[in-house]
């Protein structure tokens, strides 16, 4: 909305400086600005309402390190959401399909994970949502997102090809499937944040890295000089995903805060399932969906450990009569803590991994 005003301001009055609204670099850094300081002025009242309401119950079956977390509450993802949204709606177009887009992800997942928490912290309600209920969510989004870009004009660019990491003019041609590989990925990657969201600051720090670098692809894909020099689609309107992307970045930096350990505040289902639906969906958008495995390599591994484990356990049982496991505990991050490594390394080194993750994938611009 304020994009709006002083664009108008601009135009009608040529006041010097307004100028500067039509620069996507510069809308982005404010969008990402606005917000952090959205959540580092909300952070502390919002945390000590939650204190009231939801307190997180621990798992059982979590690390003995975890009963100290009792007391923490649960739902902070509220405020990364409210973050994005306010952030969204002041500095992007919201009428263009790009921005509004993402922001549906980041509100129709936010509130398919906050019933799911509203249910286990409020309601008592063991296991929350029930999980054919969750997949419902997710597969209505991916829908949503597959018809809509494959009847509106404006995303023709997306359905036919898509890049390959690593390979020059190697392509992928959906034909009929690309429907169900938009309802595959929003689905595997909502769930792998989910996964991911075990320890302080695990989730939100490795997020808000996956986001930044998908906000660097986005600026790419939108600038045909740089699209054209670097061999990758050029998308019309794409740059308008960066805006968002910094907001989204910014907003999981400014929870970092709170959520870094010791955690004052868990981000729960709320959070996890709306940062995994806006990073499917941004990746979507430019054609990066298949640099996921890499980019998001930490969501992707934490939920190929938790596959392990369950095949694994049901096999060994049905054929020793006893269930074996590979992992001491998944998903990862509670196998190393039961290794013995302390929390706050195994989250710091899960997000070392993440930024030399997202290194390898900005090189693929180079090998293309």
């Amino acid at each position: 909305m304020l994009y709006y005003l002083l664009k108008y301001l601009n135009d009608t009055y040529d006041i010097p400086g307004l100028g500067v609204i039509n620069y996507i670099t510069f809308r982005a850094g404010a969008a990402a600005v606005t917000a952090f300081l959205i959540s580092m002025l909300l952070g502390p009242k919002f945390i000590m309402y939650l204190k009231t309401k939801v307190i997180e119950p621990i798992k059982l079956e979590a690390p003995e390190t975890h009963r100290k977390k009792v007391g923490i509450p649960t739902m902070g993802g509220v405020l990364i959401i409210i973050s994005i949204v306010v952030s969204g709606l002041l500095w992007t177009k919201v009428t263009d399909s790009f921005s509004w887009l993402i922001l549906l992800s980041v509100v129709w997942m936010g509130a398919v994970g906050f019933y799911d928490d509203y249910l286990k912290v409020v309601k008592k309600v063991k296991g929350g949502l029930a999980e054919r209920y969750k997949l419902a969510g997710q597969i209505v989004l991916g829908v949503f997102v597959a018809v809509y870009t494959y009847i509106v004009p404006k995303f023709s660019v997306l359905l036919s090809q898509t890049e390959v990491p690593f390979f020059k003019n190697w392509v992928i041609d959906y034909n009929g499937f690309y429907i169900p590989v938009c309802i595959f990925i929003i689905t595997a990657v909502s769930n792998a944040v989910n996964l991911t969201d075990g320890l302080d600051g695990l989730a939100a720090g490795c997020a808000a890295i996956v986001v930044l670098t998908l906000a660097g692809f986005a600026y790419l894909t939108g600038n045909v000089k740089f699209a054209n020099y670097l061999n990758i689609t050029y998308i019309e309107g794409a740059g308008e995903v960066t805006v968002l992307s910094l907001a989204i970045a910014a907003a999981c930096i400014g929870f970092l805060w709170f959520n870094s350990h010791p955690a004052e505040v868990f981000m729960g289902d709320t959070g996890s399932l709306a940062l995994g639906g806006a990073i499917a969906v941004i990746a979507l958008l430019i054609k990066k969906e298949l640099l996921l495995p890499v980019l998001a390599g930490i969501f992707f591994i934490e939920t190929v450990s938790v596959i392990i484990q369950r095949a694994w356990f049901k096999y060994t049982k049905k054929k020793y009569g006893e269930g074996r496991r590979v992992f001491k505990m998944a998903p990862l991050h509670h196998h190393f803590q039961l290794l013995g490594w302390p929390e706050e390394k195994v989250v710091i080194r899960f997000w070392i991994v993440t930024i030399l993750l997202a290194l390898t994938s900005l090189i693929t611009l180079k090998l293309r």
